[in-house]
Formats: C-alpha cells, sequence, structure tokens
C-alpha cells in the first residue's frame, strides 16, 4: 500500500496550500516524492514554504495569483505548461469566507467568494485539460465543505452557495471527464483546526464547538491532507464524481 501513496515523478498545483489545510496538502505530497507547485495569492508566505520543504529535499514552487480573476489564472497555467513537463493532480483548495450575516452581503463580497470558490475551478480544470489529454489522463481533486452540500451555518449563506455549487461541478464534470480518464472528486471538511477557524469565534467558542464532535475533537489539516493522498492514490483509481466527508461525524443525525 505504500507504494501506491508514492507520488514520485508526478506534479501536484496546489491552490491557497500557504496555510492551514492548503500547507497540509503541499506537504503530504511534497514528502511523498510529488513535485508541487503552490499557487496562493500571497507569494510571500508560498515561497516561505516553499524554501521550508526545499530545506528537507522536497520540490516545491510557488507563484503568486489572485483567483478570482479568470485572465490571471489562465495567464498562470499557460506559464506553467510551458515551465513543467507535465500536471497530473490539481488541488482547488484555496477559499474565500468572510462571516457576513444574509442581510450584511455586498455585491463584492459574493462575486469575490464566487469567483474564488466555485469559478476558479472551472477555469482551473479547463485550463488542465491540455496537459491531462497528452498523458492520457489527470486528477482534479477540490476542498469543499460540509457547509451548503449538508449543513447550514449563520453568516455563511455566501459560502454555503458556492460550496453547494462545487457539489454539482464534481458530479458534472466527472460525467463529462471520464471518457479522458479525468477523475474529479472532492473532500467536505467539517471543522477543521486552521487559523480560518477565528472566523468563527475566540478559543471557548471553539472549544465548544470541539465537545459537540461525536469524535471529541477538531479535526486538523493533516487528517483532509490525507484522503486528498487516498482520492488522488490508484487505491482511489475507480473513484470519480465523488465527495469525502471528513468531519468526525458532525453531520451524523443526532440520536
Amino acid at each position: 500500500m505504500s507504494e501506491d501513496l508514492d507520488f514520485t515523478g508526478q506534479t501536484v498545483l496546489v491552490t491557497g496550500g500557504a496555510q492551514g489545510i492548503g500547507r497540509a496538502i503541499v506537504e503530504a505530497f511534497a514528502l511523498r516524492g510529488a513535485q508541487v507547485v503552490i499557487a496562493d495569492v500571497g507569494l510571500a508566505r508560498a515561497e516561505a514554504v516553499a524554501d521550508e520543504l526545499a530545506a528537507v529535499g522536497c520540490q516545491v514552487q510557488a507563484v503568486g495569483v489572485d483567483l478570482a480573476d479568470a485572465t490571471a489564472i489562465f495567464d498562470m497555467m499557460a506559464a506553467l505548461e510551458q515551465h513543467l513537463e507535465r500536471l497530473d493532480i490539481l488541488v482547488h483548495n484555496a477559499g474565500y469566507f468572510p462571516l457576513t450575516l444574509f442581510a450584511e452581503i455586498t455585491p463584492a463580497i459574493l462575486e469575490r467568494t464566487l469567483a474564488v470558490n466555485l469559478s476558479a475551478l472551472f477555469w482551473l480544470t479547463q485550463a488542465a485539460l491540455p496537459m491531462f489529454r497528452r498523458q492520457g489522463r489527470g486528477c482534479v481533486l477540490v476542498t469543499s465543505s460540509v457547509t451548503g452540500p449538508r449543513v447550514a451555518y449563520p453568516g455563511l449563506s455566501h459560502y454555503a452557495a458556492s460550496k453547494a455549487g462545487v457539489s454539482g461541478f464534481i458530479r458534472n464534470a466527472a460525467l463529462e471527464l471520464a471518457a479522458e480518464n479525468v477523475r474529479v472528486n472532492g473532500v467536505e471538511p467539517g471543522m477543521i483546526a486552521t487559523p480560518a477557524m477565528a472566523n468563527l469565534g475566540d478559543n471557548e467558542v471553539n472549544q465548544d464547538i470541539a465537545r459537540r464532535v461525536p469524535l471529541g475533537r477538531l479535526g486538523q489539516p493533516s487528517d483532509i491532507a490525507g484522503a486528498m493522498l487516498f482520492l488522488a492514490s490508484s487505491l482511489a483509481g475507480y473513484v470519480t464524481g465523488q465527495t469525502l466527508v471528513v468531519d468526525g461525524g458532525s453531520t451524523l443525525p443526532e440520536v
């Protein structure tokens, strides 16, 4: 099974890989032999992650991109296509979700939320297709959320709408791209201990959330990274159009 989780010789692009879940995903693939490209709006943070991993022998590079800008996405992907020999796995992990009550959502907040979380997924996948086609296969993975497809949370109606859209994308893109041997899957995290948890309240609030998780703890970024490794590997070679819920049992019905 260890051979199935060896990504030596493969190239992985991870958006939003400079911190939190994204950083854990970058580390998981890089430490298992992959060449990893971090695409992040915070270039300095992404370069710091790349330098840390390069220091232990990993192949990681960073590029700066605003994923709300479709033109910037296509320009980035065109540059990577010229620079890289191949692209095997695309992980769209970047997310935008300012906690905002429904009545206070502005056009700018909604447009950026949809652009980063949903529209960017379309443009990244479209731009990756030529590289996938050249090698006869590809894998698209998305960090979605239980918020939207499964549960609601106050102040996140814009985010929920974007992630419900991601669920639809996963199923339909998987169906259309299956004939080209491109698999499309997602991971729906529950409450994960990341810097973004500060959006939901102080430490006392987070401790209360953790007590209500059936497994008794907040998830760790590594929990999501492990699910991504599985879905990208040959172990999941017959899996497409699916979302894997990683939430410690939070969305199970109450007894």
